[in-house]
């Protein structure tokens, strides 16, 4: 399994959405990453940002959304229901698969010092990267909000900065970061408009006043939309359900004369912590989750077709014109790839002895050629997305054409370079492919063939990309070493495939 870490940053934006666009691209345009889900609410004028990704790639995608919030919010003009202290809010890292807390700590600090160095935000710690006990609870840190704290910063020691001179960024203000376990936002409206039930139902459930340990929450009026908000984060949903926090607020609100008329999760949330809400509502014993038919189809055991990527291959199917050729370029040559890894750990018996060295390096190096690949497939599909998003930039002044131009620029020599870059990825599986054919298992020597007829389709279908996006590079200079390079890797990768899969067809005896 990948190692990955999921993170939730939460920016002081949610009215203007070309703004929270822009964030969010950052993720969008970060290799490795991969987003999953944008929420704007206009009445606490903020946004939450879900992706999930390796550690160090989803280090780089928050420092990215930091920097552009950081351009685009002026926190001197901003107004909003929920508590802030700067433009990026809070960035919290939540480990989700081979990696530990303490490893999301290190993300977190690390981040936190490069946010420091290059943007000059000051930077707390909180939850489990906490240096000061008190800043385990964001509302600590919080306290008195951006206002506030831009005055008490440097003048109270309690109030300054983990990281960072004790003093706001200008316009951007502060940005707490943290490791934590995954959070559950889950708000609960109520038939009032008199805040004051909300904010004492609030008051009553959250831990930090005596009520139940993992949650903290907060009373808002949604004045748009006539009720008011009990605004909850469950910080254990394992110990403190979102059935329990549900009818702990229900119970309370109908000692205080008010109903609930609805709940709203914002974010995602973990399966379990839906599940234990359904079991317990409907008093089912011994349940599993393996119960649940869409787990079960979309697990390796479910069915003779379950592992093929059938969501990709739909997507390609569908009407939208990406994932298109480029990102199907870049599968053929991961599939290549990862065949000559097959071949390579197939060739590591006590027959093959006197190779063992030489296959696990080879394996070795056709996996990490793989997952470039795999990451390629995504970027390729996110760079003909951002062609697209550019050409629906307004135009009309001399100031809009001129931007909307050098986007375009950059978006045509990104949507250039990454299929230029499957090439060259692609490529480097060749010689593995080679060292298969000539020292590897003979039985697997048509799967080493598939490989190389692979990798050359590979080649060819990335450097069909690079062509058609060339002629709109205005750096004819830029545009003329990309043709020569490309037509380089394709002439040399095509003769060492066709080399290649004609000594098979030799081993073969196929005449």
């Amino acid at each position: 399994m990948a190692r990955l870490v999921e993170c939730v940053p939460n920016f002081s934006e949610g009215k203007r959405k070309d703004v929270v666009d822009k964030i969010a691209s950052a993720a969008t345009n970060t290799p490795g990453v991969k987003l999953l889900d944008v929420q704007m609410d206009a009445d606490h004028n903020r946004c939450v940002v879900t992706f999930v990704g390796e550690p160090e790639a989803a280090s780089d995608a928050a420092f990215k959304m930091c920097k552009t919030a950081t351009e685009l919010i002026d926190m001197n003009n901003h107004k909003g229901e929920h508590p802030r202290l700067g433009a990026t809010d809070v960035i919290p890292f939540v480990p989700i698969s081979e990696v530990t807390t303490d490893e999301a700590v290190q993300l977190a600090i690390k981040l936190g010092e490069r946010i420091w160095n290059e943007l000059k935000v000051p930077v707390y710690l909180y939850e489990d990267a906490a240096k000061i006990p008190e800043r385990q609870d964001l509302s600590n840190i919080r306290k008195g909000e951006y206002e506030n704290i831009k005055i008490e910063m440097g003048t109270k020691s309690e109030r300054d900065p983990d990281i960072g001179e004790p003093k706001m960024h200008p316009t951007a203000g502060a940005v707490v970061i943290g490791a934590r376990m995954p959070l559950v936002a889950f708000n609960v409206n109520l038939d009032t408009q008199n805040i004051e039930v909300a904010k004492e139902i609030a008051k009553l459930i959250r831990f930090r006043s005596g009520g139940l340990r993992f949650v903290k929450a907060l009373g808002f009026s949604i004045h748009e939309r006539g009720f008011v908000q009990v605004s909850m984060n469950l910080t254990n949903y394992k110990k403190t359900s979102i059935r329990i926090a549900y009818e702990f607020v229900l119970r309370e609100a109908k000692r205080l004369g008010v109903l609930p008329i609805g709940a709203e999760i914002v974010g995602l949330l973990p399966l379990d912590a839906l599940i234990d809400v359904s079991t317990s509502n409907l008093n089912v014993h011994d349940f599993k989750k393996s119960q649940i038919i869409d787990l079960r189809i979309g697990s390796s055991d479910s069915g003779e077709t379950s592992w093929i990527p059938k969501s990709f291959i739909r997507e390609v199917g569908s009407k939208s014109p990406a994932p298109g050729g480029g990102s199907v370029a870049a599968s053929a040559g991961a599939l290549g790839a990862a065949l000559s890894a097959m071949v390579a750990k197939l060739s590591q018996g006590k027959k093959y002895a006197d190779v063992k060295e030489l296959m696990e390096q080879t394996a070795g190096e056709a996996d990490k050629l793989w997952e470039q690949l795999l990451l390629l497939i995504q970027e390729d599909s996110d760079a003909f997305n951002e062609m697209l998003t550019c050409r629906k930039l307004p135009s009309g002044t001399p100031e809009s054409d001129a931007f909307k131009a050098k986007k375009m620029q950059e978006a045509t020599v990104k949507a250039t370079m990454v299929p230029l870059k499957t090439m060259k990825t692609a490529a480097l599986s060749l010689p593995l492919i080679k060292t298969v054919v000539l020292k590897g298992n003979p039985n697997s020597v048509s799967d080493a063939g598939v490989a190389a007829l692979s990798v050359r389709t590979a080649v060819l279908g990335a450097h069909l990309n690079v062509m058609i996006n060339l002629p709109g590079i205005e750096d004819r200079t830029l545009a003329e070493k990309i043709l020569i390079e490309a037509d380089q890797i394709a002439k040399t990768a095509t003769d060492e495939a066709d080399q290649i899969y004609n000594k098979i067809r030799d081993k073969l005896k196929i005449s």
